[in-house]
């Protein structure tokens, strides 16, 4: 799937407002995605939420263009690609609460595990990726790209190979969780993950095509974890025999 949707939201206050108290009701871990333009931006939206209560833990999305850093949202360096600014951001965030931080990490980038280092490095818990690829799509028609933003993020199936790559490289280099992203459409793709290291998964693109696509893929691991005698999924993961 190739999306050029940016990351659309109501803002902090809505989402407090209106979709945190239904979350709540629910009863299960909420782990909230932040964004942000600049190091302040990603502190400040933490330390609005932290007063709100109710929420376990932050994934920072650090494949957003730091403004600081360019004239414009399309001039600027992605955090995501910078180990420097990968450390000021969850350092900064890291001030303000106590809770579960995440590094949500890009794939376009030539180490993506000495990336993985510096959020460690800077108080994360955990790092997830990978986020979405850069890519684009031309109409031969008209010689225009498809995408009214030029170019947008490519995931689903055909990433997952790189996904997979990445997930084990890291796994290589930190001591703290990874969480593998990147087309997982059924239970044999999640266990490629946990196999190469991942202590948890997340599903993404497969929702768009299967509303029950998580489900299922909980039901397949828990079929998996039957047949082959394994009470727990932690005795899967990082068993990779290379």
């Amino acid at each position: 799937m190739l999306n050029a949707i940016g990351l659309q939201n109501p803002g902090v206050e809505k989402f407090i407002e209106e979709k945190l108290p239904y979350l709540r009701k629910i009863g299960v871990p909420i782990i909230v995605s932040v964004m942000g333009y600049s190091v302040e931006e990603f502190r400040a939206v933490v330390k609005t939420l932290e007063k709100a209560g109710g929420i376990d833990g932050y994934e920072m999305n650090l494949s957003c263009p730091n403004v600081a850093y360019g004239s414009s949202a399309n001039e600027a360096r992605m955090f995501a690609h910078d180990a420097g600014l990968i450390e000021k951001v969850v350092s900064a965030v890291r001030k303000v609460t106590h809770k579960t931080l995440i590094a949500k990490l890009g794939p376009d980038v030539s180490d993506i595990g000495k990336m993985a280092l510096a959020a460690e490095r800077a108080g994360a818990n955990a790092v997830s990726l990978i986020n979405t690829f850069m890519a684009m799509a031309v109409d031969v028609k008209t010689r225009k790209p498809v995408l009214g933003n030029k170019t947008g993020g490519l995931s689903g199936p055909c990433i997952r190979p790189i996904a997979v790559r990445m997930t084990w490289e890291v796994c290589q280099k930190v001591k703290i969780p990874v969480i593998g992203i990147g087309g997982i459409m059924n239970a044999n793709d999640a266990l490629e993950f946990f196999i190469v290291g991942a202590s948890a998964i997340q599903v993404g693109t497969a929702n768009f095509i299967n509303p029950t696509a998580s489900i299922e893929i909980l039901e397949g691991i828990k079929t998996f974890m039957k047949d082959e005698r394994i009470t727990n999924i932690r005795d899967i993961t990082g068993t990779l025999k290379a």
